[in-house]
């Protein structure tokens, strides 16, 4: 692609969440997220392949009919209250069809079936966009209007999330699939907290975005798009397998690495709002994506593929580690023991 093209599309994504984020006007907002729909569109459809462009039109109906439900919502509630404020939906029946809208845009169950068929079509760097920067905006506008949400309402969605995304993800051997449904498990994890604590909710979605950010760049560098692939890359580039292997595991929530705060403070938190059934239950349905972060991570390190010669077993150690690979893989390992200064800020 045109590196003008590239840098318009940039501009353009940075700019619709920007609209978006800071606004306190529904139409705005709207104005936002589809800059940010006509911005995404070149870049998951830049192969010219088949795939892509099926990946790229189930993106624009999807997003499409989302942002309709938002005006609708939006206008809906205008009409009964007289504000176009974002953090005063009052009206019943516009903060259903709000979270029915925010749900379809984030790939929230649901109506997460979108989701892995347009990351699977599109490359390795558009869906780091589509699984971190493109989520943002929803996120806050979910951030914005969390005190007018059914709890009763988020709190399903979001066990069905976790549920789908750990049960879908088991028999997948697609890296960018069982990606997406990693994505969409925890989202079930963010959902269910962000009424009770919204700013843990951004907490756990910038964890995610830089571990995911992580262990996308890794798969990028290494040329790995499924799993018998990854099985032969820790013969060719180990350092970056041992990294990625450490990622996916912090991705799993395991102590004592960063990915497991999040997952520790919303238990905590859930159980103070005396929701300890709710808390049991998504912990134990994370299990279900434990087992194919696991099988990633023993894909990416432990397995020696049948027939491997001595020319594969080489270590080469003459290719230098990308160093924002490697910094983001060492946050997404050592921050834990910040914990106590992350949650005096929430």
């Amino acid at each position: 692609m045109n590196p003008q093209a590239k840098l318009i599309f940039a501009i353009s994504l940075a700019l619709g969440s920007t609209l978006t984020i800071s606004s306190n006007h529904w139409i705005t907002a709207w104005v936002g997220l589809e800059i940010n729909t006509l911005a995404i569109l070149p870049l998951i459809s830049k192969s010219h392949h088949p795939r892509a462009i099926e990946a790229a039109t189930k993106y624009f109906l999807v997003q499409a009919a989302a942002s309709a439900l938002i005006l609708f919502s939006s206008m809906t509630n205008a009409w009964h209250t007289g504000q176009w404020d974002i953090t005063q939906m009052d009206n019943p029946v516009s903060c259903l069809v709000m979270t029915a809208a925010i749900s379809m845009k984030l790939g929230l169950a649901p109506f997460h079936f979108w989701f892995p068929e347009v990351l699977q079509g599109a490359p390795m760097t558009t869906g780091l966009l589509l699984s971190t920067v493109m989520k943002l905006p929803p996120i806050t506008l979910l951030y914005m209007t969390s005190q007018s949400l059914n709890p009763t309402l988020l709190t399903s969605m979001a066990i069905l999330s976790t549920a789908i995304g750990g049960w879908m993800g088991l028999n997948q051997t697609q890296v960018r699939k069982i990606l997406a449904f990693s994505s969409i498990s925890h989202l079930g994890w963010m959902s269910i907290i962000i009424i009770y604590s919204p700013k843990l909710t951004l907490l756990n979605f910038f964890l995610y975005s830089m571990m995911t950010t992580a262990v996308f760049l890794t798969f990028n560098s290494m040329k790995v798009l499924k799993l018998s692939t990854l099985m032969t890359a820790w013969s060719k580039i180990p350092s970056l397998s041992a990294m990625l292997m450490l990622t996916l595991l912090s991705l799993a929530g395991l102590p004592p690495l960063t990915g497991f705060l999040p997952k520790w403070l919303i238990i905590q938190e859930l159980t103070k709002q005396e929701m300890a059934l709710a808390a049991t239950s998504i912990s134990l349905l994370s299990l279900l994506s434990l087992y194919f972060y696991l099988r990633l991570a023993y894909c990416a390190t432990i397995t020696l593929p049948p027939h491997t010669t001595n020319h594969m077993k080489q270590w080469r150690i003459n290719k230098p580690v990308n160093t924002s690979i490697a910094i983001l893989t060492t946050l997404s390992i050592i921050l834990l023991p910040a914990s106590p200064s992350l949650i005096a800020i929430i």
